[in-house]
């Protein structure tokens, strides 16, 4: 058995919010279609939000592009952790963002992202090939950002890109 699968159940037996179990999240691709769309309306929404101050502070964002030749190379626990890197940038931008807005639009939407980039992170440590923990030791290429708009952009992009594409890859390994 895989060493990820005690991890998965003891995990899926202390989710208590309203988030998709791993294994479902990974198995039924409307889930991932539904999180795609929640991040796009995300950034819908912030985009609309009126007077959104510049961050005096910029937000360190990963860059999520990827050629798909590079992705198809890469073992499932290299783009797990690649994916990991990227989240841990993607949390810590909002975290710090939401501390410099007061506006209620913008500061709601940060919240939400906060919350599933978060738990997406936390997701992703229950998988596991190789022995050993995650460590946020990595260095994933990034970019600093001075608009809101751009952590949300960056999100979208990660969610429809590599997740996507990480889920579809688990899955056929954890779906038969």
């Amino acid at each position: 058995s895989p060493p990820g699968l005690l991890l998965l159940t003891s995990f899926l037996l202390h989710v208590k919010e309203d988030h998709a179990s791993p294994t479902r999240l990974v198995c039924d691709n409307r889930l991932i279609q539904k999180y795609i769309m929640e991040a796009k309306d995300m950034e819908e929404r912030v985009g609309q939000c009126q007077a959104l101050p510049a961050l005096s502070c910029p937000a360190v964002l990963p860059l999520v592009d990827f050629t798909f030749q590079q992705w198809k190379s890469k073992s499932n626990e290299t783009k797990r952790r690649e994916i990991l890197c990227d989240l841990a940038l993607l949390v810590g931008a909002a975290a710090g963002a939401q501390g410099q807005v007061s506006e209620e639009c913008g500061a709601r939407q940060l919240s939400q992202l906060y919350r599933q980039a978060n738990t997406f992170f936390l997701l992703l440590q229950t998988f596991s090939w190789e022995a050993g923990h995650w460590e946020p030791s990595c260095s994933p290429h990034s970019i600093e950002q001075t608009h809101i708009t751009s952590i949300f952009l960056t999100y979208r992009q990660l969610v429809q890109g590599k997740l996507r594409f990480f889920f579809h890859d688990l899955a056929k390994v954890l779906c038969k």
